[in-house]
């Protein structure tokens, strides 16, 4: 009897260990790479977009709306010298916009500041005594800017706003309230797009701030909300990817991160909506490809770390950095990898791509900018720690560590 009841333990252990490994092989299986394709979803070629409103140069985080971080008639390329230095005192974690002659942004501590494009002098600053981290966005004369929580900056929870300055003096036109939130906005039309940690994305009317609609997500809404055509797309800490109708904040479509052992990837980056896709990186370390028609899984492809870096997306490539510290660019398509590149640290920041030039920043302090068709290293900076640059046709401004660079092109020396 005894030894019945032995085989018998065992035959259960057997059965139970096999049930094991076999989710584990299911579970890996279902988180591999997946491979795209050209023809699912795939258009070859891509509008370009250039700022609206006079006096406008680069208006949103991502340059436009649909977030591909490349500038559009732009030549300048490294080597550069320094023309001034603007120091804000605490960090800056998101990059300036650009327009009527002046550079907007915020620091975490919440001040927002509006400084001269030609000499670095500051026009004015407004402080909020709260806490800000998310590139503002301009539309109307109007600067719109997102706050999380009040001060101390490492609290959590509390409530947040979103504030519409006039550009020209730094008066409030208005303010709403909203969950605390680190979303740049995105402004079409008289709709100004934004999220925020409980979850709900909001459409407010960018000239009065009145609600338009609220959608409730599964989760937080911290990257910003791409728009392209008549859809918004956005991730969330619940591990989704949405898309949803603009004008009435219907669903469309929802999809989800991979799955994998413990909790599945979170989607901290704005999306990039180009050639009929949605691209977007997650915490599990993947960059994703979804259809944007559908949200089908197109391909995916694994890093090595982290990506809260937003991809930039040009010239048929998805450029995008890890917390591995390898850079990399995939084929927008398939999700091949064209090149990589190996930073000397960690890169949180996004990329953004200016005649040809990929620039990126490590948080060890380092702005890189590469040849983006090769990958070939073509100049570095001693500064920079998240999303470094933004230009006009005039000059780089780089982003460093509570400074703002105006540097302009040099000729090489010797």
């Amino acid at each position: 009897m005894k030894r019945r009841l032995v085989y018998g333990g065992a035959g259960i252990l057997i059965v139970v260990l096999l049930g094991a490994v076999a989710f584990l092989l299911h579970v890996r299986q279902a988180g591999r790479d997946i491979r795209g394709s050209s023809t699912d979803e795939f258009v070859t070629t891509i509008a370009p977009t250039a700022p609206k409103g006079p006096g406008v140069v680069w208006p949103a985080y991502g340059y436009d709306n649909a977030r591909r971080r490349v500038a559009v008639g732009v030549t300048l390329r490294p080597p550069f010298r320094q023309a001034w230095l603007f120091h804000a005192q605490t960090l800056i974690e998101f990059p300036p916009v650009i327009a009527y002659g002046r550079l907007y942004f915020a620091t975490n501590n919440g001040t927002v500041f509006a400084v001269n494009t030609v000499t670095g002098f500051r026009a004015w600053s407004h402080t909020s005594k709260r806490c800000q981290a998310a590139s503002p966005a301009v539309g109307d004369a109007t600067i719109y800017v997102t706050f999380l929580n009040e001060r101390p900056c490492n609290a959590s929870g509390g409530d947040g706003h979103i504030v519409a300055y006039w550009a020209g003096s730094g008066d409030i036109r208005w303010s709403r309230p909203i969950g605390p939130s680190e979303t740049s906005p995105a402004v079409a039309g008289d709709s100004v797009y934004v999220g925020d940690w409980d979850g709900y994305v909001y459409s407010f009317s960018a000239r009065t701030g009145r609600l338009w609609w609220k959608f409730k997500s599964d989760g937080k809404v911290k990257g910003g909300i791409a728009v392209a055509g008549n859809r918004l797309y956005f991730g969330t800490y619940g591990s989704s990817v949405y898309a949803l109708n603009a004008k009435s904040g219907t669903l469309i479509w929802r999809s989800s991160a991979q799955s994998r052992l413990g909790s599945a990837g979170h989607f901290y980056a704005t999306p990039a909506v180009a050639y009929g896709r949605v691209f977007v990186g997650a915490t599990d370390g993947k960059v994703y490809s979804f259809g944007a028609r559908t949200g089908d899984l197109i391909w995916s492809h694994a890093t090595g770390g982290y990506v809260y870096s937003s991809s930039a997306v040009w010239n048929g490539m998805v450029y995008t950095g890890s917390y591995s510290g390898r850079f990399s660019a995939f084929d927008a398509a398939t999700g091949d990898t064209r090149w990589t590149f190996d930073a000397d640290g960690r890169i949180s920041g996004s990329p953004t791509v200016v005649a040809g030039v990929v620039y990126f920043a490590t948080l060890n302090g380092t702005t890189y900018g590469l040849d983006a068709i090769t990958g070939k290293q073509l100049w570095t900076f001693p500064d920079g720690k998240y999303s470094p640059v933004v230009a006009d046709a005039n000059r780089l401004y780089l982003t460093g560590y509570g400074r703002i660079y105006g540097l302009e092109p040099s000729n090489p020396v010797g």
